[in-house]
């Protein structure tokens, strides 16, 4: 369904992502892991079509990201870190908006504002402002304007960040509820969130893939957070040992026995 091939970008001399591959089949839900800085915002803008890459290449059920990006973004609900509101509009007039650009169908948009609403719970605040909800509302029509087409892909970005612990608890049992029917990437720092809903995860560490596995694989006598810690212990060792190598071979006269 999703398969990313070594995905690299670039801000001159800055690279945020390197070769940065994995899958995810259909029907699957994938936990992006990693701590902060590790790459998983820009991995999600790329794979969603609001950034180019500098490099590699994803498919989405068959259509290339870069040479196909209006046939993907057709089959992908996305919700950033930040969800994209309006918050001068109400609920209701906001989710009808997103519908129309989204280009459904006219005849359509009240049906699918309906639903959205009824499947994010938020039929009761339709009528007010969305600058007036709290921020787990805000979250719930994030996660609306995302499913509003009805997309077989849903791309959440730190869908719980912020949130109270029983707003997590909400829009957790939402996202499982949701991911029944489609394919889901959940980009997360919190590794509770990624062992109660994910089946596999995919870790970064300094924009590199330390570890792609099923998470029933990776927990047998290990917790999720064990896992995490050595896969991210293992990368920052190694990268140490990297640049004590170059240090070292620049330290070298020329000519010198290695």
């Amino acid at each position: 369904m999703i398969e990313v091939r070594n995905l690299t970008k670039r801000y001159g001399d800055l690279t945020a992502i390197h070769d940065v591959s994995f899958t995810v089949a259909r029907g699957e839900v994938l936990g992006f892991l990693g701590p902060n800085g590790a790459g998983k915002t820009t991995t999600m803008r790329i794979l969603t079509g609001y950034m180019p890459a500098s490099g590699g290449t994803i498919t989405i059920d068959g259509f290339d990201v870069f040479e196909n990006s209006l046939e993907v973004r057709k089959r992908i609900g996305y919700l950033p870190e930040n969800p994209p509101l309006y918050t001068d509009m109400d609920v209701g007039g906001y989710l009808r908006f997103v519908a129309r650009i989204k280009g459904i169908a006219k005849g359509d948009v009240d049906g699918a504002t309906e639903k959205a609403l009824d499947v994010c719970g938020l039929k009761h605040v339709r009528d007010r402002l969305t600058g007036h909800l709290s921020k787990g509302y805000r979250q719930r029509v994030g996660l609306a304007q995302a499913l509003i087409h009805n997309p077989p892909v849903l791309v959440l970005d730190e869908p719980t960040i912020g949130l109270d612990p029983r707003q997590i608890i909400e829009i957790r049992s939402l996202i499982r509820e949701l991911a029944g029917s489609r394919t889901v990437i959940l980009s997360t720092h919190i590794l509770p969130e990624v062992s109660q809903i994910c089946e596999k995860v995919v870790i970064l560490s300094g924009g590199k893939v330390v570890l792609e596995e099923r998470i029933g694989n990776l927990t047998q006598g290990l917790s999720l957070e064990e896992v995490f810690l050595r896969a991210i212990s293992r990368d920052e060792a190694a990268e140490a040992a990297a640049v004590e190598a170059a240090a070292e071979g620049a330290g070298k006269e020329p000519g010198a026995p290695a």
